[in-house]
């Protein structure tokens, strides 16, 4: 490792002008090994001084059955600057989950506890998450403005998503009830006793 340089996509023996070769041969070669993929592997590290932070914007359309005030979330959309999307595909992934874990916020989960202080939902059996069948289809679109801190210009992506889940929520009920609701998670019986006052 200490007799090799990378420089501009090229790996070479130091000092040694006509031992190179580029990365992507190197990948090509360690990917079509007989017997499976060789081991190419690579390490790096960076300690920015500020971060790259990610914007997001979503909307939601909701059915309500006004008969037992239970919330189904239709349809959703999610807009979020990612910089430079490194891989797309795993960042459209990561905006999906996001989506997901902010809706758990707005309409499924809480810690519920006893007059004794007990949880009383104390394993994933009886813990309220959203299902496959109770997410609606997310739609992403991925605003790309490159961040001047982050690598090639990308922005973080785990954390934004997950964040408007819940006021996404409570703002599709308020646009389709007048209802505003402030408390998380907007619990069924909830909104029913304030569609019937």
């Amino acid at each position: 490792i200490e007799d090799l340089e990378i420089k501009n996509g090229e790996i070479s023996v130091i000092g040694v002008p006509s031992r190179v070769i580029t990365i992507a041969e190197l990948a090509e070669m360690a990917q079509s090994r007989q017997g499976g993929p060789g081991p190419l592997m690579g390490q790096g590290q960076t300690a920015l001084e500020k971060n790259a932070p990610g914007f997001t914007v979503q909307l939601a359309k909701i059915a309500i059955d006004p008969e037992t005030g239970q919330i189904k979330p239709v349809q959703y959309l999610a807009i979020q600057d990612v910089g430079y999307p490194l891989n797309p595909t795993m960042v459209e992934g990561q905006i999906h989950g996001g989506v997901g874990q902010g809706i758990g916020i707005g309409l499924h989960e809480s810690m519920d506890y006893d007059s004794e202080g007990q949880l009383l939902r104390s394993s994933f059996m009886d813990y309220d998450i959203p299902k496959a069948d109770s997410l609606p289809n997310i739609e992403t679109a991925l605003v790309q403005n490159p961040s001047p801190t982050g690598p090639y210009g990308a922005r973080g992506i785990g954390e934004p998503p997950i964040i408007p889940g819940g006021a996404v929520m409570a703002n599709a009920i308020k646009d389709a009830t007048g209802i505003r609701i402030q408390e998380l998670p907007i619990r069924s019986e909830n909104l029913w006793q304030k569609l019937n006052e």
